[in-house]
């Protein structure tokens, strides 16, 4: 609960008992009529955000939603705990589903082998049917019985009405006619009739309905369950990333505590390699920050006495004493966290396709049903007889390809997306990509490599690239810059093992210098040079000039009293980078380059890979207010990012995709993860999630249709028992089939790795 200036407190609630999108809408009316409340309430996320007047109990706000039906709770405050521990009420209602689901599958697969196999049908084995399916429609499908009567009260209906009142009336009226029937005769079998006539319903049973259909769905329920459980995740990862103990300065003796102790107005150290603890002032020494995981910025920052640092970035060079000015929820790392949240709460609940349908297809369906039994009873039928017709409608409209339709698509569309390194989150992401026409792409690690390497080695006349690489590779391997390491890398590889150095010196910011083979040897900038009298000819200027006017850090390199040469440094372009924003296009997509890189880096970037649009010198608050800035011009908005300021803007956007190279917090952050690293994948991703969602709604267009046009027959008392049964099997069969589609999509690389265009009719019908 956080208290505003305004007289108004911010309440979250954390909600459980929602199935649909159109729980939340009721659990929203009802706490908005409370006075001075205002309530958003998402289904994804499965919160409540409440603006109340901060006199109000909260106590007031989770009875209110108690008595709409669902459960409320105040979430438990975040610790620096490196524990990930669900909810108890998360844990306990993931684990009721799974045992619901587990023990319906045990029940139900010998009802559904007996029902369809003939030869099964022992003398007996409609009784046992009943045995087994019993407690599937009563205990398993307890769920969409609870949900339907809250709905009713509602006066509304979704898939949960459909599955209940179905399976209710297929268990209901079997037992009817197993008890007051034919169909409990020793020896009754379903035999394959597939004819169009009346038939006594008093003889036959639809328990593999009730219970195929309700394992079915829970299946589905079960699956989109879990996925959802990871909502805030991302949170917690934010969290984990701050430093968890510091060593702060207090009466001049150095102690160790941990970071939630720590005061505005404390100084604490900061050792090369370490954490920053919180955000703070340096008061002495001078570094080099690698801020890359908050800022995106590429090259570390230089920082000395008086300079800002921020918490959780890494102090990449010497010792720094620190003075706390932001601890807590003020610092940049928990605003962030809060960013996240807020998109993440924010984001447009997606309504299940089925719960859509459903809240058409089911009034019809029972209207349909009592017409049938008024109209039956009317014309002067024995009531057993209108009764027949009238279930026998219930029943017909509740089919087992329903339950496939969703989970089947998304299981064998989600398989071969790991297959091709693409994690899809769950179904309610996939309707966002058929609509997405912007695709907002992070610079660092995501376009480019996000690691400094060595394009160029500039000698000076009379001497060699190798060893210009070689001496300074050596120097510079003794020093924990990323740049030096970078340098000593290229040297490693190019020239071999690198020679011992001695005196080695660093100069915090401006280079370094050692003796490497009996050369006094200097790597920085040019000040560093001139310091030691050594001053870089035209050449070596315009050399320099020329790889800062495109985005490149030029690195000095002297020795014996002379320049020797340039080391030009960069981050580098992924090879594949170009042929991903192609494929962007040829998806009706316009690619745009956010950074917080300096303008300079990000045009000459762009102008690689072919991105028109670019966005620089942004901030992770900015990256939101961008994406946020696009939605509300009317774009639909994909994002991809690696890093954890990019978590934010992927949670507001319509569709986030994260590089499984990136920082966890981006990953959980996301709806997709590209395992690969390739951004290709991207392009990848949103193809087969297209085509995901295209086979879904084809199978829900095809689960209610065979049903449908069934519906004639049964009211009319024609719907022999097997023909229902033939239906049902042929339509679960042509959902499956449908759905096994997928397994051919592929990506266009071919088998050897290399881009094979793709013709833009295919891709754009994707």
């Amino acid at each position: 609960m956080t208290t505003m200036d305004t007289g108004q407190a911010r309440i979250e609630l954390a909600i459980g008992g929602m199935t649909c999108a159109s729980c939340a809408m009721r659990i929203e009316k009802k706490l908005n009529k409370l006075d001075g409340v205002t309530a958003t309430v998402n289904y994804a996320t499965e919160k409540a955000q409440v603006t109340a007047p901060a006199t109000l109990d909260p106590a007031t706000l989770i009875t209110e939603v108690e008595n709409t039906g669902y459960t409320a709770v105040l979430p438990t405050p975040p610790t620096d705990d490196t524990s990930t521990e669900d909810e108890p009420g998360e844990d306990s209602e993931l684990r009721s589903l799974r045992h619901r689901l587990i023990g319906s599958v045990v029940l139900s697969v010998p009802v559904i082998l007996l029902a369809m196999i003939p030869a099964l049908q022992f003398p007996y084995w409609q009784w046992l049917s009943l045995v087994l399916a019993a407690p599937v429609v009563v205990w398993g499908a307890w769920p969409f019985h609870r949900a339907a009567w809250m709905n009713l009260r509602h006066g509304a209906a979704t898939m949960d009405t459909l599955i209940s009142v179905g399976t209710s009336a297929a268990l209901l009226w079997s037992v009817y006619a197993l008890f007051f029937g034919t169909a409990g005769t020793p020896g009754m079998t379903h035999p394959f009739t597939l004819t169009i006539a009346p038939s006594d319903g008093a003889g036959n049973i639809y328990l593999e309905v009730a219970a195929g259909v309700t394992m079915f769905v829970l299946a589905g329920r079960y699956f989109e369950k879990r996925a959802k459980r990871q909502a805030g995740a991302a949170l917690r990862a934010l969290l984990q990333l701050g430093a968890k103990d510091v060593a702060v300065l207090r009466d001049g003796i150095e102690t160790r505590i941990p970071t939630a102790e720590l005061r505005v107005g404390d100084e604490f150290i900061v050792r090369p390699g370490e954490k920053i603890a919180t955000d703070g002032v340096i008061t002495s020494g001078s570094s080099a920050v690698d801020q890359s995981m908050l800022t995106g910025e590429s090259v570390p920052v230089e920082v000395s006495e008086g300079d800002t640092v921020t918490g959780a970035t890494v102090n990449a060079g010497g010792r720094l004493i620190v003075r706390a000015t932001r601890i807590g929820s003020d610092t940049q790392l928990a605003q962030m966290a809060q960013l996240v949240e807020d998109a993440q709460s924010g984001k447009a609940e997606v309504q299940r396709l089925a719960d859509r349908i459903s809240g058409v297809f089911v009034p019809i369906v029972i209207g349909i049903a009592v017409a049938t039994l008024g109209a039956w009873i009317g014309a002067g039928f024995p009531l057993s007889a209108a009764f027949t017709a009238a279930v026998a409608v219930l029943i017909i409209a509740c089919p087992c390809a329903l339950g496939l339709a969703t989970p089947t698509a998304l299981l064998v569309g989600t398989g071969r997306g790991a297959q091709m390194g693409i994690l899809i989150k769950g179904p309610e992401i996939l309707e966002s990509t058929r609509r997405v026409d912007t695709i907002v792409l992070d610079k660092t690690g995501t376009v480019t490599t996000g690691k400094m390497t060595v394009l160029d080695v500039i000698p000076a006349t009379g001497e060699t690239r190798e060893d210009v690489l070689r001496l300074a590779g050596a120097v510079e391997d003794a020093s924990e810059h990323p740049i030096a390491q970078a340098i000593a890398k290229a040297a490693t590889q190019q020239t071999g093992p690198l020679s011992a150095v001695e005196s080695f010196q660093n100069i915090e910011g401006r280079g370094v210098t050692g003796i490497v083979d009996g050369h006094a040897v200097l790597v920085g900038r040019t000040s560093l040079l001139e310091d030691w009298a050594i001053h870089p000819g035209d050449t070596f200027i315009a050399a320099k000039t020329a790889a800062e006017a495109h985005g490149q850090t030029a690195v000095l390199v002297g020795w014996d009293g002379a320049a020797r040469g340039v080391l030009v440094v960069a981050d580098q372009v992924k090879p594949t980078s170009a042929h991903a924003i192609t494929q962007f296009r040829q998806l009706g997509l316009t690619p745009i380059l956010l950074t917080g890189d300096n303008a300079t880096v990000a045009a000459h970037i762009a102008a690689q890979v072919g991105i028109d649009q670019v966005i620089a010198d942004v901030l992770p608050a900015d990256k939101v207010d961008v994406v946020t800035g696009l939605q509300a011009d009317g774009k639909v908005v994909a994002m991809v990012g690696d890093g954890v300021n990019d978590a934010a803007a992927l949670a507001q956007a319509d569709l986030g995709m994260a590089m499984g190279t990136g920082t966890d917090v981006a990953i959980e952050a996301s709806d997709i993860t590209l395992v690969r690293g390739d951004l290709r994948a991207a392009a990848d991703a949103i193809r087969l999630a297209r085509r995901t969602l295209g086979t879904i709604k084809g199978n829900l267009f095809w689960a209610f249709a065979y049903n449908t046009a069934a519906i004639p027959l049964a009211a009319f008392g024609l719907l022999n028992p097997m023909l229902a049964g033939a239906a049902m099997a042929f339509s679960s069969v042509f959902v499956v089939g449908n759905s096994l589609r997928l397994r051919r999509f592929h990506s266009y690389t071919t088998p050897t790795g290399r881009h094979r265009a793709a013709p833009d009719r295919a891709l754009q019908s994707a």
